[in-house]
């Protein structure tokens, strides 16, 4: 159930006015580099993002990526969720953080929950990509229980990317 909290964090789906967060975070070089552009270089733009994007997603299945905010004081740092990919038959994580976020531990602490709350649900399995040079999020997947499954490509043509796979542990 949303919001989810964790000891220094709250995440919850994003809104309207959120869309300046969601601007600086989708044209972060990092972003651009390991995610990709999203061809959002506007308020307006962030607006359409977070309703065809996110919430869209949230309607459809039931999870999205959510805004990640610092419990104290809810400044936006990053966004963690599932995503669900029309040819894939598991949700996948998915995690964006901005610089002053990275390394503090806190995109780990986001992803446990994300996973805890995945669980709760009954995803049995979910997955995760990242592209093989982006060792913060491969040791950051490593860290929350996912194994290198193999290469990938969404089509033929697309960039390689690395698959890893996190099945839900047995009860009890």
């Amino acid at each position: 159930m949303l919001p989810i909290t964790t000891p220094r964090l709250s995440l919850r789906l994003l809104d309207d006015n959120d869309a300046a967060f969601i601007l600086e975070l989708l044209n972060d070089p990092d972003f651009l580099k390991y995610i990709g552009d999203r061809g959002v270089s506007n308020i307006e733009e962030a607006i359409g993002y977070i309703q065809q994007g996110p919430l869209a997603m949230y309607q459809q299945h039931g999870f999205c990526m959510l805004r990640v905010g610092l419990k104290d004081t809810e400044q936006a740092i990053g966004l963690c969720g599932l995503l669900q990919r029309d040819n894939l038959p598991h949700p996948d994580l998915g995690f964006a953080f901005l610089p002053s976020a990275r390394g503090t531990g806190m995109a780990t602490e986001a992803a446990e929950a994300i996973l805890q709350q995945a669980d709760k649900d009954g995803h049995k399995t979910i997955l995760a990509f990242c592209q093989p040079d982006n060792q913060g999020s491969v040791k950051l997947l490593r860290r929350v229980g996912f194994a290198f499954k193999g290469d990938y490509r969404q089509k033929p043509d697309e960039q390689l990317l690395h698959l890893y796979q996190r099945d839900n542990p047995a009860p009890g």
